[in-house]
C-alpha cells in the first residue's frame, strides 16, 4: 500500500532547548518535567493521526492479547497526567486541547484510545527471559521502520539494521531497560534531517533510508523526544515519542 502523504506539512516552530545538542548513544538522562507533552502542532498532528487510526488501524496499531493489562495501566497513567496538560477530564470523557470529545469508557483497546488522544505514540515493552518485547503499540509517525515488522521482537531485532547498534550497545540498552525505576522516567532524543516532512515514513528494513544522513542537507529537521519510564504493576516499560519536524529556517543552535 502506497504511505499517505501529509496533504500540508505539518511543522512545529520551536524545539524544546534540551533538544538542540546532541548526546553520544544511547544518550539517556533523567527526565525532570513533564514526561508527556502538547505543542503547537497538536491540532494538525491529531487530525493526521487520526486519519491514520481510522485507515490504517493494521499499520500503526498492536496488541499482543496477553498486554491488555499493562496497556490499561498506561492508559490510565496517561489519563493522569492530561489535566495538567490542558485537557479537561471528567469520569467518562476527556475535552481536548482541540476541542474534540473523546469517550473513555470506549477501552477495549487501549492503545487506540491512546492515539486519539495524544501527539505521542506510545510502545509498550514487557520483559520475557532475557530481553524486553515490543508487546504492545500505537505508531502513526514512524520513521524508517514498519510496526508490524517489529511486533512481538525483542529489543536486539528491533533495532537492526542500525548501524550504531552493535552488540555493546544492545548490551547497554538491555541493562538500561531492567534498571529502570517506577516513578523516575528517562528521557533521550534523535535527530535526522529529512527531505521529506512527513510524519507518517513507514520503511521496511529491507527498503533504502528516506534520509540524508547525518549531515544537514536536508530541507526538514525532525527530532524525537522518547521518554521511558516503568509501570508499577505490570513492571512494563512504556517508550513514549513526541515527534518535531521543522523547517531548516527554524532550526536554532544552542544558545538562542
Amino acid at each position: 500500500m502506497a504511505q499517505t502523504p501529509d496533504l500540508h506539512p505539518i511543522l512545529q516552530r520551536h524545539l524544546p532547548k534540551d533538544m538542540r545538542a546532541g548526546r553520544a548513544l544511547p544518550g539517556v538522562q533523567p527526565e525532570h518535567g513533564a514526561w508527556l507533552r502538547v505543542d503547537e502542532a497538536y491540532a494538525a498532528q491529531m487530525t493526521h493521526r487520526l486519519h491514520l487510526l481510522e485507515q490504517r488501524p493494521d499499520e500503526v496499531l498492536y496488541q499482543a492479547p496477553e498486554t491488555a493489562p499493562a496497556a490499561l495501566e498506561l492508559l490510565n497513567a496517561v489519563i493522569a497526567e492530561l489535566p495538567g496538560l490542558g485537557f479537561c477530564v471528567d469520569r467518562s470523557t476527556v475535552r481536548c486541547p482541540d476541542g474534540r470529545m473523546v469517550d473513555l469508557s470506549d477501552d477495549a483497546n487501549p492503545m487506540h484510545l491512546l492515539g486519539r488522544l495524544l501527539q505521542n505514540d506510545f510502545v509498550l515493552m514487557e520483559k520475557r527471559g532475557a530481553e524486553h518485547v515490543l508487546s504492545a503499540a500505537v505508531l502513526c509517525f514512524p520513521a524508517s521502520w514498519r510496526l508490524h515488522e517489529k511486533a512481538g521482537q525483542p529489543l536486539t531485532n528491533i533495532h537492526v539494521p542500525v548501524a550504531e547498534y552493535d552488540n555493546d550497545l544492545a548490551r547497554r540498552v538491555q541493562r538500561l531497560f531492567d534498571g529502570i525505576q517506577v516513578g523516575r522516567p528517562l528521557w533521550r532524543f534523535n535527530q535526522l534531517w529529512y527531505d521529506d516532512p512527513g510524519l507518517f515514513q513507514p520503511r521496511s528494513a529491507l527498503e533504502p533510508r528516506r534520509v540524508t544522513g547525518g549531515s544537514s542537507r536536508g530541507p526538514y529537521y525532525r527530532s524525537e523526544r522518547q521518554t521511558l519510564l516503568r509501570l508499577p504493576e505490570s513492571r512494563a516499560v512504556v517508550f513514549a515519542i513526541h515527534t518535531y519536524v521543522l523547517a531548516r529556517a527554524d532550526v536554532r543552535p544552542v544558545g538562542l
